[in-house]
C-alpha cells in the first residue's frame, strides 16, 4: 500500500513539475533575452500587480513558494524573487515563512512515506550526528540552519533531519530563526537588482555589482559565510 502512495507522489510531483515548467517558460520571451527594455517592462508590470492588491499577491507568493519547496525547488531564486516583487523587509518575512511552512511539509511527508529510504540513502553519512541532535535537537538545527545548512543541497537539507526524528515545532522554528541572516540578504540582493533594473538605462554588470544595493549584502554574505565555517567548525566537525 505504501509503495503505492510513494509511486502516486512521485507521479503527482513530475506532472506538477512539468506543467509549471511549461507555464513558466510559455511566459518567457526567450527572443528578448538580451533586450534590457524586456526586464525594464516586467519590473513595471511586477509593480503594478503588486500594487493593486499586495495582500493577495503575498497569499499566491506562499502557496507557490511553499509548494515549491515540497517539490525540492532550490531555496535562493525565491529568495531572489520574493526581493525583487516585494523589497528586503517584506519579501524576508513572506520568505521566511512560506519556505519554513514548505520545508516542515516536506520533512513531514519524507517522515511518513520515505523514511526507510532517506535511512538507507543519507544515514551512514550523517551517523556520527545523531546522538548530539538527540541531546539537543533545536539547538543544533538551529546550527544547522545558520551556517547554510552546511553546503548540502536545499531539499536535501529539508528531508536530512528525517534520520535524526527532530520534533516538528523544533523543526519549523529552528528554520524560522536559522534562516533570517541569510534569507535577508538574498532578499536585499533582489530588491537590489529590481532598483538597478527600474533606474538603469542600459544593462552593466559591472555597475549591477558595485551598486550599493548589490555589493553591501554581498560583502555581508561573504562575513556570513565565514560565520558559517566557524559553526561548522564548533558544532559538526569532530
Amino acid at each position: 500500500m505504501r509503495k503505492n502512495i510513494k509511486i502516486i507522489l512521485a507521479s503527482i510531483y513530475l506532472i506538477i513539475l512539468i506543467v509549471f515548467l511549461y507555464f513558466l517558460f510559455s511566459k518567457f520571451d526567450v527572443s528578448r533575452i538580451n533586450d534590457f527594455s524586456y526586464y525594464k517592462n516586467i519590473q513595471v508590470n511586477i509593480e503594478n500587480i503588486v500594487g493593486k492588491n499586495l495582500y493577495i499577491n503575498l497569499i499566491i507568493f506562499f502557496i507557490f513558494s511553499a509548494f515549491w519547496v515540497i517539490l525540492l525547488g532550490f531555496g535562493s531564486p525565491i529568495l531572489i524573487l520574493s526581493g525583487i516583487v516585494f523589497g528586503k523587509w517584506i519579501g524576508t518575512a513572506i520568505s521566511l515563512i512560506s519556505i519554513s511552512v514548505g520545508s516542515l511539509c516536506l520533512y513531514i511527508i519524507g517522515n511518513y512515506f520515505f523514511s526507510d529510504l532517506i535511512h538507507k540513502i543519507l544515514k551512514n553519512k550523517f551517523t556520527k550526528f545523531i546522538e548530539r541532535f538527540q541531546k539537543n535537537e533545536f539547538y543544533y538545527f538551529l546550527a544547522f540552519r545558520a551556517a547554510g545548512g552546511l553546503g548540502i543541497p536545499f531539499g536535501l537539507q529539508n528531508l536530512l533531519p528525517v534520520i535524526f526524528k527532530i520534533k516538528n515545532h523544533n523543526y519549523f522554528f529552528a528554520s524560522l530563526i536559522g534562516f533570517i541572516p541569510h534569507f535577508f540578504i538574498w532578499n536585499a540582493v533582489g530588491a537590489g537588482i529590481n532598483k538597478f533594473i527600474k533606474e538603469a538605462d542600459e544593462f552593466s554588470m559591472l555597475k549591477l555589482i558595485m551598486s550599493e544595493e548589490i555589493y553591501v549584502p554581498l560583502f555581508v554574505f561573504v562575513i556570513l559565510f565565514l560565520f558559517s565555517l566557524l559553526i561548522k567548525k564548533k558544532f559538526f566537525n569532530d
